[in-house]
């Protein structure tokens, strides 16, 4: 019962790292200029506008079970459906696509910095028999909102970084980088079966939590 309950923690806290990120994007957006996220009526909390069956629910699952259950230790990741943004809205196209790329790890790193100052506050004012399952959630909360932090900022299309880097490369160079992110997703797998990539940027995420947290 108490792995089923950590494993439930571990998802809910993934729901509450993804859609954070995914409103950042759209909300800067639309601040550019792009009313698309807006009409979309995707600047809502609401998971179930955001939920993607498969990254916020199929693939942590899995992952959850493999951590919980056969005690492979995997990172717990996942996605939300991607928030709908048209560039062509933006003064300044290459500009505003860094800027809207650049909210959403920014944000995971708020969420883990806000994860981290209500666990040193309710250790300084929760009664120690009640600390134990809210001191969980926040730690799955920080860990992996830094990790999906770090995660999309590495430059492999489609991912975040992919986008900031693509702002400094020549316009050709550009466009040729970022048809690359069909491959996306199958680089990433591969990077988590057949490298430590992944397995490093967890351990970071861990350690810098162990900084901020209590």
């Amino acid at each position: 019962m108490d792995r089923a309950l950590e494993g439930l923690l571990a998802v809910l806290a993934l729901i509450c790292s993804v859609i954070p990120h995914e409103v950042a994007h759209g909300y800067v957006a639309w601040k550019l200029g792009d009313p698309t996220a807006k009409l979309s009526r995707r600047l809502t909390l609401n998971p179930l506008r955001h939920i993607d069956p498969i990254g916020s629910i199929l693939i942590p699952g899995i992952l959850v079970f493999m951590r919980l259950v056969t005690r492979v230790n995997v990172p717990v990741f996942g996605w939300a459906k991607p928030v709908p943004i048209n560039p062509w809205y933006f003064r300044d196209p290459p500009r505003g696509i860094m800027y809207v790329s650049l909210a959403g790890p920014a944000t995971n790193m708020g969420v883990a910095l806000l994860a981290a100052g209500l666990g040193r506050l309710l250790w300084l004012t929760g009664p120690p028999d009640f600390l134990y399952w809210p001191m969980v959630f926040l730690t799955y909360l920080g860990v992996i909102s830094l990790f999906l932090a770090f995660l999309n900022l590495l430059p492999i299309p489609p991912l975040d970084g992919s986008k900031v880097l693509a702002f400094f490369l020549p316009p050709d160079l550009r466009r040729q980088y970022l048809s690359l992110g069909m491959f996306g997703i199958l680089i990433l797998f591969a990077l988590l079966y057949f490298t430590p990539v992944l397995q490093w940027l967890g351990e970071v995420a861990f350690r810098i939590w162990g900084y901020i947290s209590w």
